[in-house]
Formats: C-alpha cells, sequence, structure tokens
C-alpha cells in the first residue's frame, strides 16, 4: 500500500478556478502500458523478480502518514492488472491499476501531469491520458476542514482557517503516496464515480499532478477508510485473474462489486474455501499495516511435506512482524528469506529449501538462469509436457487450503530451464519488520478470490478465468 504525507506546497493554482439500494457492479480489467522492452524471456523475470521484492520492501517499510457491478481486468506485462473506472460529469474514463495493498484512488490529472522515469517502463509521457476538472462540472476541492482531508494526514494543521474566524476556504493540503515502484502527488478532490447502473457522488479521489513511474492511477482496494470498497460501501468484492500467458492481449475476466451479501451468484456452484481475515497490527510507527488483507496461514506443504516454518513468520505480531497479506500489486509472492530458504532453496545455492530437495532428484539446477533471472531454484527440463513437480499448498486457518496450480509457481519454459516464481530479498535470518510473506497475482491466477468484507474471511476457488 503507498503511504500518505504532507509534501511543501507546489503551484496548484489553476486547480482553485474549478468552479442502501442492492446493487452488483462488475468490472472488467484493462490493459495496462505495454512492459519496456528486453532483450530475453530472463531479463523480464528479472524485471519481475526485482520488482516485486521492491514492492515487498515498500509493504513491509511503509512510510508514516500518509446490486453487482462488473468491470473487466486485463493483465499487463509489466506484473499487474488493471480496470477502467468513469469520473466526472460529464464522465471520463481512465485506466487504473487495481490494488489490494494500498487504499488511495487517484488519476493522472489536468493538462499539466507530470510522469518522470515513465519512459523506462516503456511509456511515452505525452500519451498518458489524464482527468481534466476543467469539463467536469461535479469536481470540487477538499477544503481543509473536511474530515476526509484527514483520512491520509491524520495530524494536517489548517493554519488559513486559524486565522480565518469568518470562514475557511483552505484547501486540503497537497498529498503524496509512495508506492514500491514509484510515487505520485496532487490535491484531494470529490468527484462523481459512474458506473452503467450506479453512481457514487462525493468520491474522494487523487488528482496526481507529478508521478514517477507511475503513467496510470491507481485504484486502491486495501482497508482504508479512502479505498474503493469503503467510499462505495461495498460487502463484497471478488476478482479472477486471467494468466499471464494472455499480457497485453484482449483476454479478461471480471471484477466484481457488491454492496449486498449475495448479490451474486458467481460461485457456481463450486465450494468455496474461506479462511478468516486476521487482526491488522495496530503499531503507530506504520499505520499502513492497518489497510493489509492478513489472513492466518498456519503451514505450507510442499509434495504433503510440511515445511517447518517457524510460528513467527506465519503470524504477524502486535508490532507488525511477521504474518501473511494477499496483495494484487505485488506480482511474484514474497517471502522472508528463512521461509523462502526452508520452502524453496537458495539462489545459486545447493540444498536447503523442501521443493529444491524433491524436484533435485529428478532434475539437475541451472546456476546460469538463475542468475539471468534473479529467480530460483531454476532447473534443466528437455519438456515442460513432462516435467512433474511436488505440490505446493497454503494450508489456512479454518482449514481452507490453497493447492497452487504448477504454472502458478514455475515460469514458462524457456531455453530448457523453468524457474521458481517466488522470490526473497535475500535479507539475512529472523523476522523483521512488515509481512513475512506477500502473496502476489501471480500465484492468484485463475483462482476466484473473493474478499467478504461484511463476514471479515476470504473465500477462494480454483477456476479457469479467461473471458475472452
Amino acid at each position: 500500500m503507498p503511504s500518505s504525507s504532507l509534501i511543501s506546497p507546489f503551484s496548484l493554482l489553476f486547480l482553485l478556478s474549478l468552479s442502501s439500494a442492492h446493487t452488483v457492479i462488475t468490472l472488467s480489467t484493462s490493459p495496462s502500458p505495454a512492459a519496456p522492452p528486453l532483450s530475453n524471456p530472463w531479463q523480464k523475470l528479472n524485471h519481475l523478480a526485482t520488482a516485486s521484492a521492491t514492492r515487498a520492501h515498500h509493504l513491509k517499510h511503509p512510510q508514516a502518514n500518509t446490486s453487482a457491478v462488473k468491470a473487466p481486468i486485463f493483465p499487463h506485462g509489466y506484473g499487474g492488472y488493471s480496470i477502467s473506472l468513469s469520473f466526472g460529469t460529464p464522465p471520463q474514463t481512465l485506466s487504473f491499476l487495481m490494488d489490494t495493498g494500498s487504499s488511495l484512488v487517484w488519476f493522472p490529472c489536468t493538462d499539466s501531469f507530470s510522469c518522470s522515469s515513465c519512459n523506462f517502463i516503456g511509456v511515452d509521457p505525452a500519451n498518458i491520458t489524464t482527468f481534466l476538472p476543467r469539463l467536469s462540472s461535479s469536481t470540487k476541492i477538499v477544503g481543509c476542514k473536511d474530515s476526509k482531508c484527514r483520512w491520509l494526514s491524520p495530524n494536517v494543521q489548517c493554519d488559513g482557517c486559524r486565522k480565518n474566524s469568518t470562514g475557511c476556504n483552505e484547501s486540503c493540503p497537497p498529498f503524496k503516496a509512495t508506492y514500491g515502484s514509484g510515487s505520485t502527488s496532487g490535491l484531494l478532490i470529490s468527484e462523481t464515480l459512474i458506473f452503467p447502473k450506479k453512481s457514487v457522488e462525493n468520491f474522494i479521489v487523487g488528482c496526481s499532478i507529478f508521478a514517477s513511474t507511475e503513467p496510470s492511477g491507481i485504484a486502491g482496494f486495501g482497508r482504508g477508510p479512502d479505498s474503493l470498497p469503503a467510499q462505495m460501501g461495498l460487502k463484497i468484492f471478488s476478482y479472477c485473474l486471467v494468466s499471464h500467458e494472455f499480457d497485453d492481449e484482449p483476454v479478461h475476466s471480471n471484477l466484481v462489486l457488491e454492496t449486498a451479501s449475495g448479490a451474486d451468484a458467481s460461485t457456481e456452484g463450486a465450494r468455496m474455501n474461506y479462511t478468516p481475515f486476521s487482526k491488522n497490527p495496530t503499531t503507530p510507527k506504520h499505520p499502513a499495516y492497518k489497510e493489509y488483507y492478513y489472513v492466518t496461514l498456519q503451514k505450507i506443504t510442499v509434495g504433503g511435506v510440511d515445511v517447518r516454518v517457524p510460528y513467527k513468520f506465519l503470524v504477524a505480531d502486535a508490532e507488525g512482524r511477521g504474518g501473511i497479506i494477499v496483495d494484487s500489486g505485488t506480482t511474484f509472492t514474497f517471502m522472508e528469506n528463512q521461509v523462502y530458504e526452508l520452502v524453496a532453496g537458495g539462489v545459486g545455492e545447493e540444498g536447503g529449501g523442501e521443493l529444491e530437495k524433491q524436484v533435485g532428484k529428478n532434475y539437475s539446477r541451472v546456476a546460469e538462469v538463475e542468475n539471468l533471472s534473479g529467480l530460483g531454484p531454476c532447473f534443466k527440463v528437455s519438456d515442460e509436457n513432462s516435467f512433474t513437480v511436488p505440490e505446493l499448498a497454503f494450508h489456512f486457518k479454518g482449514g481452507a487450503k490453497m493447492a497452487l496450480p504448477v504454472e502458478n509457481y514455475f515460469s514458462p519454459l524457456v531455453d530448457s530451464a523453468v524457474c521458481m516464481t517466488i522470490t526473497t530479498d535475500r535479507g539475512g535470518g529472523g523476522v523483521r519488520p512488515g509481512p513475512a510473506i506477500i502473496f502476489g497475482n501471480y500465484q492468484q491466477q485463475n483462482i476466484y478470490m473473493e474478499y467478504d468484507l461484511e463476514n471479515e474471511r476470504l473465500g477462494f476457488r480454483k477456476q479457469v478465468c479467461n473471458n475472452k
């Protein structure tokens, strides 16, 4: 999730001239910008592995302060999934990355929007679509005295209001939101969020003026008051992510938003596995932890063998050390180094992890591929169809078991090699601040995920997600 804080004032004067039904909303995700041109598949995997580890570092160390509707969800080459949302009167439609690890909803805004380092991820800043407040009759700037101003900056001081005894026209101070991949800053505005059969007025959204390596808006689905689920009053939201093999292709699945329980018969009669959301850490040092979706992991098995992961890594303590969160904004699942070595094995090393022990009986490690991809263990494979690996399964509180399809934890065959698509930052032993495991979207492919906010539980089941 992003961390949010005040930034020093900058020129936003042009903005100052801006003048309990049962609903199910289904959205589809739309393509993100193309991935950067990379010379070979291993370089792309290395890019995604690095991005996943960087994202994990941010989630673990966030900076302080900061009826049914369906929408299509599209996968993208840089590892994310996006949806289209419409804001304003008349509506303007933009693309947003769906992110369960953050709460703020923001979009590139005004003709003056500037994005630095966007060329690095293959996006021409001149081609970024922005929201134009001057074309919307429903745009309003959030005032400093508005309680919603404190969603991002709890300790904001309205100096101008204290000096003006007859009234206060001071706007909410500029915000800055930081992500693992970049940052954005701008001003909070109130707008109308529009769906085909439903509108949400006075929706608080970030009007971003400057961004770094963040060319697309982000729709935060976290647990904060500024998130899309919170502002819409959702009881349930759910999605089913198509395979990354369709990255940047017009293949999508649906994101379903429900304002009443049981509104959408999306489970299609299949058995759902449920596990309760666990209590979030409340450490003042990292208030961002309160916005994550924590669940209780009881054990990890490889080929039916229990991996003896110490309890302190599986369940978060009061200070936010350990535990597992579910994050659609991370590509490859992240594990603290000690957990990773117990489950998988060390990159460039022999022995160690349970998966390496079992797979290594039939396939040899490929150190040069591990160095190129930043992943591991990697194995030499002559035929992808004959490659057999032990089942990797996560066992959650309440008896819910998530056994991953092989394609969710191993890369496709490239140059006679495959690699495990779980990453770490090689940070040494011991449990450190922040989630010990961050369950990313690569491991969620073709798994129907249901966030039951009313009953405080996460549901899941295997499902082919393609909706061509």
